[in-house]
């Protein structure tokens, strides 16, 4: 069998990725869903000048993420590693490029914005100015785009077209660029926000804590889920340029699926980490999904005039 070819080797190992997609996708779509609602009634982000519009964009990229994950776990359960026809493989593809690509750039703009925020509080920067318009977000978006061709001109897996050593590069290039800049953008800002926060004496300590445990959380979470899957793919590359056995290409392949359906597991964990760790936020869910659990002692949502604050605080 070949390694692009869409036959799953192992069946039943496909069928339980499909049960943790399946999982993943009940858990997290009414979670994004509700946060969503909050978003755009609630905290109405369009008005406000904080990360709302950041992190509205980052819920929005993980809840059509999500989207895709029924069709993948509906060919792992037929024993499929990607859809046989050529157009919905192609479509999935751009799907997933695109949505996973704005996820992990909304959450590397808001880290970024964060380090400004904390460790040059007084200096000005192009990244405090654009935010106060919602064209960045746009321009994100749009930005994305053209990094999805290289999947649509390209075999990825089953998805048979005529290939270039140029485009397959390509293809390449973005996958791993996608995750390993990030990655870095994120070490550093984590970095340097920790430090300033240990070295801030004057202030809430609470609030010192909560920040510190959030931007670490943050450098957890994406780690977890993205560089596995980024290791996995460098295994598989490895694999099929030293020309290995079939077999070991086979696994290598199998394994770079699994840790794919373990990078999915970000549409889970980022409303919990990037929303709930916000007093403000969790007393605005808690107060509308969960009255019961809501408590008077929470901090306030709205300011004393009556508009909506951030949430990442």
């Amino acid at each position: 069998m070949l390694i692009e070819d869409c036959e799953a080797t192992n069946k039943n190992l496909y069928k339980f990725y499909a049960a943790v997609m399946i999982i993943i996708f009940i858990l997290a779509l009414p979670l994004n869903a509700s946060v969503l609602h909050l978003f755009i009634f609630k905290l109405k982000f369009w008005k406000s000048n904080t990360n709302n519009v950041f992190l509205f964009n980052l819920v929005l990229a993980d809840i059509l993420l999500l989207f895709c994950l029924p069709i993948k776990a509906h060919n792992y359960i037929k024993g499929e590693r990607r859809s046989p026809n050529d157009a919905v493989c192609k479509a999935m593809l751009f799907m997933l490029f695109l949505n996973r690509g704005a996820s992990i750039a909304f959450l590397t703009v808001t880290s970024i914005d964060r380090y400004f925020n904390v460790v040059h509080p007084g200096r000005k920067n192009l990244l405090k100015a654009l935010k106060k318009s919602p064209h960045i977000s746009i321009i994100i978006w749009i930005l994305l785009l053209p990094l999805t061709i290289p999947t649509m001109l390209k075999n990825f897996d089953c998805c048979n077209t005529d290939d270039t050593d140029v485009v397959d590069s390509l293809r390449e290039a973005v996958f791993f660029s996608q995750i390993i800049i990030p990655f870095f953008i994120l070490v550093y800002c984590t970095v340097r926000i920790v430090n300033r926060l240990r070295k801030k004496t004057v202030g809430d300590k609470t609030k010192l804590k909560r920040a510190t445990f959030l931007v670490m959380t943050v450098m957890v979470v994406f780690s977890f889920c993205f560089l596995p899957c980024t290791l996995a793919r460098m295994v598989l590359l490895i694999a099929r340029v030293q020309e290995w056995p079939e077999m070991y290409q086979d696994k290598a392949a199998v394994a770079f699926d699994g840790l794919m359906v373990l990078s999915y597991m970000d549409c889970l964990l980022d409303p919990m980490v990037y929303c709930f760790c916000s007093t403000k936020f969790k007393g605005l869910y808690l107060s509308n999904y969960f009255p019961f659990l809501y408590k008077d002692s929470q901090v306030p949502i709205e300011s004393s005039t009556g508009q909506t604050r951030g949430v990442w605080s």
